[in-house]
């Protein structure tokens, strides 16, 4: 498949769901307000349930069960919450799974959920401002991931695609343009401008696959997104292999070792609960 193909595929994707719609305006307002957004998110019983399963995974490691939207979106933080919601209203918009990755559409939660996670993991030590920037770019970044998934079923190539990934599993983006001529942080970038997400977010993504292009202002954010998709990667998320090669990047990118070290190893604590 082309990329032009794919496009036209991005092209012809229904309209966000309206209560995805509604959180991206209520991310426009300046002062958030727990109570509306609660609200907004109520609409969707799905997205509810979504939120709810996240937060008492043992990921964030909360105490006790949580079993309300409001103590969820209380314990989890707004942008956290709107991570999630966003996440799962793409999901369901999308319709597909992720055979081709070796999953379901559940694992893409888990990654976007791990993703976003060790970016909190690591920038907490970091930037806190950072940090904040980055939550919602590293939890939809893999989305491109569903439609270039339908493109492979289509063509018949779903058990190629598969072998290539566990081969190349340290550099899924050169499967993926190999096989549908573009990667998920193009095919992302691409969906997010026909819905119209924050263009902050969609260039973040875009140049997470190829640095070198970003723009200065996302430079270090597409840096960031590029070394926690590898760590966390969808076929071998924490693989040592991976890690190896994410550390030469965090050296390379010009970021300190320490920090990162850390937050995989609180990582690695984190997942060996789940």
């Amino acid at each position: 498949m082309t990329y032009i193909e794919l496009l036209k595929r991005i092209d012809a994707l229904a309209p966000l769901p309206k209560t995805v719609l509604d959180i991206e305006e209520f991310k426009k307002t300046d002062n958030y307000d727990t109570n509306d957004l609660v609200k907004i998110i109520e609409q969707d019983p799905l997205m509810v349930s979504t939120i709810l399963k996240t937060a008492n995974s043992a990921m964030f490691g909360f105490v006790s069960k949580i079993d309300s939207l409001n103590k969820a979106v209380a314990l989890l933080g707004i942008n956290f919450t709107i991570s999630i919601a966003l996440a799962s209203g793409i999901k369901n918009a999308t319709n597909s799974q992720l055979v081709v990755y070796g999953g379901d559409s559940d694992i893409f939660l888990r990654i976007a959920n791990m993703q976003s996670n060790f970016v909190s993991l690591w920038m907490n030590q970091v930037d806190a401002e950072l940090k904040k920037e980055l939550i919602l770019p590293s939890f939809l970044q893999e989305s491109g991931k569903f439609l270039i998934n339908n493109a492979v079923m289509d063509e018949g190539k779903k058990d190629d695609f598969l072998k290539q990934i566990n081969e190349k599993y340290d550099d899924i983006s050169a499967v993926e343009k190999e096989f549908v001529g573009m990667n998920s942080a193009d095919v992302t970038a691409a969906i997010f401008k026909h819905w119209n997400i924050a263009q902050s977010i969609t260039n973040s993504i875009k140049y997470s696959d190829d640095v070198s292009k970003a723009p200065p202002q996302y430079e270090k954010h597409a840096k960031i997104l590029n070394i926690v998709k590898l760590v966390c990667n969808i076929f071998k998320p924490l693989d040592e292999r991976c890690i190896a090669l994410a550390r030469q990047r965090v050296q390379e990118f010009g970021f300190d070792l320490q920090p990162f070290d850390t937050a995989v190893a609180k990582m690695k604590s984190r997942v060996s609960e789940e």
